[in-house]
């Protein structure tokens, strides 16, 4: 009954569409709606809600019809709007009336008397339908009241215990009853000679129907099983196994579903029926169905074969238990849906039904306990490094369901115990609903990602990482809220009630923005915004590269491309959704100024990025320096500049500094530099010998370019060396640090081969009490100074340790 009432929102859903324009065109009429009707079916409506005996069958058809004029007086409200607001500014285009003191003009006041007539005139309509939409939405209202608190009463209707053993005999008698009545029906329907006439001459159909359908259901959908398990586990398909598996499952449903057609059509051809028996048959297919959706749905998620594709990750024996125990929920969900047409529930004593529904209660909640544990032994992912695995979001629902069929019904079981029989069995029952459609959800999901994955191939982060199956688990979600709500006893007139709501929209400035509008301004923009792309893309790959502009230069326009085509599309967006934004005019220019205070800096950036796209004093590329930052120009954004530097990492400068600060492009005309290396000898060496020997080592380097020719200078004469300089210019600069490199190590080998010293910095350190350093008693001090250091013919530096008294009796310093 849940999933049919399910099913039946979705219908419900989509007449109402499909029928809207038909029934309000033919009861609106021409001319606008008929008031005169609507007032006799308002008071009518008004008094069914004031009647607690009127039917709930009655207040829905009267609900029903005040929809449909509650929709056309919407629709009235909507007719000549343009006229009227024609009207308005015509009036407005006369002048503010005049004051009390003032005169206007004849012909003025005469043609603004018959303006405000016309508008009064064009209003009344307007004025009147709004009314009658506002009595009409009340009265829906009132009816959603009575009928949810009656849903409610009927919930906490307190039935006799069915535990006490005296009403047992009463839901006895009921099921003898019953039987009694399929028996009498069919022993009266064969004493009718002309009923045994007819199903003896159709007795061949009749046979052939039942053979056939015994065959479909007994044998048919074992071989559907087979055939899915043997394309699961064959490897001649692996691209899109899992797609032509889950379409070949569906036989499993079709073939019992034509199955027990057979069996129905084969049972009323016999004529051996009556009206129990026909409500009996009518309720054989869905009934048998839902057996058949259970077994297949158990299949899908607890399969026969390890398929690392179910999120649910179970062992064989769990599977093969979960199996079990969703075909025995579906045969209790069918005894259920059976026993309405057999018994005749409404027809008998609560202390009969009490007896005759608590027991399918209590079995409903014992398999889904049995089912809970379960779901507990659900192993989760592996982890990738040796670290325990975490639960994912997934996991985490899923032991939060695995509790949840355990708590439900145990309260279910004390609540029926009571006497609250029909809150138990919507509590159980509608657990068992949600658990399958949650199976549906997750199946569905599934074929998603197989055939995401089918289409553009497996990715290597995995599926699971992919956004359009993340997006289509949001999809589903969202899909399967007014289901679960229908599920749980939410009427489907409520959510319908809260889909014309939706559909009304918000008022935006002067302009009701509705989910039309919404939807047709998103598929707009990203029409647009997939044309902006696939032009930028064609700018880019095709005619620019053709042209002789630099490479910097295609970027600006390429990207000056899409910032124009983001603009249009979004104007057009808004121009098609019918989005008036003239009224939030006012709002947005006080907003815009403390707006402004705030994003200045963003702005600022902005500015400079579109600077920086038009003039290019840097390019991508390029070698810069700004400030401390030096490197390579790798993307230029509207609000900012990455760098790499030569240490692989990426530094983010805001396109502000490189327009407002000093930046400095070693490669913007050419990458042509000049390298500078300072070289440093002892006194007392030839200077005109190292002139020779640097000069041979500089031009020696192949990079290095001979017009103009290296030059190698004598400085000056420095502290501690002769300071001298090699300058020359190379041909690529981005090979600046290598060629310093290779010019150092060919100097240190020719002044080594060639005996010239590297001079390097010598300190005498003087210590004035060397004993209260170490916290030890005065020792005389040595006879000499101690030396520490390397010898002189080494690179690095030496110091000289004196203990004794400096000359000068200072404290601690260098010479």
């Amino acid at each position: 009954m849940l999933r049919g009432r399910a099913v039946m929102l979705v219908l419900v859903l989509a007449a109402t569409l499909a029928q809207l324009g038909p029934l309000r065109a033919q009861e609106a009429g021409p001319e606008g709606p008929h008031y005169g009707a609507w007032e006799l079916l308002a008071d009518r409506a008004e008094a069914a809600v004031e009647n607690p005996d009127m039917p709930e069958s009655e207040l829905e058809a009267l609900r029903a019809r005040v929809v449909d004029y509650r929709l056309q007086f919407l629709e009235a409200q909507a007719v000549n709007q343009d006229r009227i607001e024609t009207l308005r500014e015509q009036i407005a285009a006369l002048g503010e009336p005049p004051g009390e003191d003032e005169v206007e003009a004849p012909e003025i006041a005469e043609r603004r008397r018959e303006l405000t007539e016309r508008l009064a005139e064009r209003q009344a309509p307007l004025l009147t339908a709004d009314e009658a939409f506002r009595r009409a939405d009340g009265i829906i209202g009132s009816i959603d009241r009575v009928l949810r608190e009656r849903q409610a009463d009927a919930l906490l209707t307190l039935w006799p215990t069915p535990l006490n053993p005296a009403n047992w005999w009463a839901g006895v008698n009921v099921l003898i009853s019953s039987g009694l009545t399929l028996y009498g029906e069919v022993y009266n329907a064969w004493l009718d000679p002309a009923r045994r006439s007819e199903m003896l001459a159709d007795l061949p159909i009749t046979l052939g129907a039942l053979a056939l359908a015994a065959l479909l259901l007994l044998r048919g959908r074992g071989w559907m099983e087979q055939l899915t398990v043997r394309l699961l586990q064959s490897t001649a398909i692996l691209r899109g196994r899992t797609v032509a598996a889950f379409a070949l499952s569906l036989s499993q449903l079709l073939v019992p579903f034509l199955g027990l057609t057979l069996l129905r059509t084969a049972i009323l051809s016999s004529r051996l029926t009556g009206p129990t028996i026909e409500l009996l048959v009518d309720a054989l297919v869905p009934a048998g169905m839902m057996v058949f959706f259970a077994r297949w749905l158990s299949l899908q998620l607890f399969p026969p074969i390890t398929d690392p594709g179910i999120p649910i990750r179970l062992p064989d024996e769990a599977r093969r238990r979960g199996r079990v125990l969703a075909l025995m929920l579906g045969l209790t969900a069918a005894l259920r849906m059976i026993h309405e047409p057999l018994n005749a529930p409404d027809l008998q004593s609560d202390a009969a039904n009490s007896a005759l529904i608590y027991p399918l209660v209590l079995l409903a909640g014992f398999l889904l306990i049995r089912l809970s544990r379960v779901l507990k032994n659900h192993e989760l992912p592996e982890a990738a490094d040796e670290t325990a695995a975490v639960p994912g979001f997934f996991d985490r629902m899923l032991q939060l369901v695995a509790r949840v069929c355990v708590v439900l019904p145990v309260v279910a079981a004390v609540l029926g115990a009571v006497g609250y029989v029909t809150a138990a069995t919507q509590i159980v029952f509608a657990l068992a609903a949600s658990l399958a459609l949650a199976g549906v959800m997750i199946i569905l999901h599934r074929l998603i990602t197989a055939i995401y994955i089918a289409v553009l191939g497996d990715r290597h982060d995995g599926p699971s990482e992919a956004l359009v199956p993340a997006l289509a688990g949001m999809v589903l979600a969202i899909v399967a809220i007014p289901i679960l709500a229908v599920i749980w006893g939410v009427r489907e007139t409520e959510l319908f009630e809260i889909w014309v709501r939706f559909r009304e929209g918000f008022a935006l400035g002067e302009t009701r923005v509705a989910p039309g509008n919404i939807l047709s301004f998103i598929l707009v923009f990203v029409i647009g915004f997939l044309v902006t792309r696939a032009l930028q893309g064609a700018l880019s790959a095709s005619v620019l590269p053709k042209t002789t502009m630099e490479r910097g230069a295609q970027k600006a326009i390429t990207s000056g491309v899409g910032y124009v085509g983001i603009v249009i599309a979004a104007l057009v967006a808004f121009s098609t959704a019918g989005i008036d934004l003239s009224g939030l005019a006012i709002v947005a220019g006080a907003l815009s100024v403390g707006i402004g205070f705030g994003l200045q800096n963003i702005v600022s950036n902005f500015v400079s990025g579109v600077i920086l796209l038009i003039e290019r004093p840097v390019s991508e590329g390029d070698w810069v320096e700004v400030g401390p930052v030096m490197g390579t120009v790798s993307r230029i954004s509207v609000r900012s500049t990455v760098i790499e530097t030569f240490d692989r990492s990426e530094v983010i400068v805001p396109n502000a500094d490189l327009i407002s600060n000093a930046v400095t492009n070693y490669t913007k005309s050419n990458t042509t530099g000049r390298v500078i290396i300072p070289v440093g000898v002892a006194y007392g060496t030839d200077t005109r010998r190292v002139e020779r020997i640097l000069r041979e080592i500089i031009e020696a380097q192949p990079i290095v370019a001979l017009t103009p020719p290296p030059s190698v200078l004598f400085l000056s004469f420095g502290a501690d060396a002769l300071e001298f300089e090699i300058r020359a210019i190379l041909r690529d600069v981005n090979f600046l640090w290598s060629v310093k490199s290779d010019v150092n190590h060919e100097i240190a080998r020719r002044f080594a081969e060639e005996g010239i010293e590297v001079p390097f910095a010598q300190r005498d350190i003087w210590l004035r009490n060397p004993e209260a350093l170490g916290g030890k008693p005065a020792q005389s001090p040595p006879k000499a100074p101690l030396e520490t250091g390397t010898p002189a013919q080494e690179t690095s530096p030496s110091t000289e340790l004196h203990f004794d008294e400096p000359p000068d009796g200072g404290g601690l310093e260098d010479e």
